[in-house]
């Protein structure tokens, strides 16, 4: 058995990499179990709105929406569910783009696009707005893209929790042929490093930078939105440099949040912990 000075450096540094995932992702877990009420009925599970939607009937301007929550019942100790809500100039109400996989093993669409409550809560889990763009033609030019992208994803037939595609790979998937929108998914999105038809090489979601990635279980993003990001079996560390934040696997991201109404380059607001 290798004994050397060499090994024991390599040694030393997966057994870094391992504490460095493994630690936030059992606190992860840790801090779900300790929030969790217990057991949960998806059919009693509150779905109503959270408010953060402005109201159709006093908001005649397009209105662009990224929101995230935790997953349902075990899920959510690992990671979030996305999804995009999008109101057109003079509409009066809401659709809402989002993958799920209820049905799909039967023959159903995995691509949701309906009218949906668009800042609901997602099985009883309150939804974080990540990113939101308003008004003028530019908007609904952006919304017109969304659909069109949504009905082209070329996942539509399947779904799969870990490592995707699933709902992350979905937005993430828009994100990139949307770089308008400027989205930096959190950390917590496992999937978004899914690329799509066997690709291994990329944009980041934001649509800057650049995104390896084997199957989404091994890669890299280097880009102004994300910072760096480390992605081992579709968990993913990093850290942001604007201003400086920690991108943890399971717990999220610790430092202040992007300011979902900014442009891409306005310094970031917010609270210190956003899954």
């Amino acid at each position: 058995m290798p004994t050397g000075p060499r090994f024991r450096i390599v040694k030393r540094l997966l057994l870094l990499v391992a504490v460095a995932f493994l630690a936030p992702v059992t606190a992860g877990v840790a801090w779900h179990v300790a929030g969790s009420e217990g057991p949960v009925d998806w059919r009693t599970a509150r779905r109503d709105s959270t408010g953060q939607a402005p109201p159709p009937e006093s908001t005649p301007e397009a209105v662009i929406q990224v929101y995230a929550a935790r997953a349902f019942r075990w899920r959510g100790a690992f990671g979030v569910h996305t999804w995009i809500a999008a109101k057109p100039a003079g509409a009066e109400r809401y659709t809402r783009y989002e993958v799920m996989g209820f049905g799909v093993r039967h023959g159903g669409g995995a691509v949701r696009i309906h009218h949906a409550t668009p800042d609901g809560y997602w099985y009883g889990n309150r939804p974080r707005l990540l990113r939101e763009l308003r008004g003028g033609e530019t908007v609904d030019a952006l919304i017109g893209r969304i659909d069109r992208l949504a009905r082209h994803y070329p996942y539509d037939d399947r779904y799969r929790v870990w490592p995707g595609p699933n709902s992350n790979t979905f937005i993430a998937y828009i994100a990139r042929g949307l770089p308008e929108l400027h989205l930096d998914l959190p950390p917590t999105a496992i999937g978004k490093d899914y690329l799509p038809n066997g690709e291994w090489l990329s944009t980041a979601p934001s649509g800057e930078g650049v995104q390896l990635s084997l199957g989404g279980l091994l890669g890299l993003i280097a880009a102004p939105q994300e910072g760096i990001e480390i992605n081992l079996l579709g968990l993913a560390l990093g850290l942001d440099f604007s201003p400086p934040a920690l991108k943890l696997p399971g717990l999220g991201r610790i430092g202040p949040s992007a300011d979902p109404h900014a442009s891409a380059h306005t310094p970031r607001q917010g609270g210190l912990f956003s899954p």
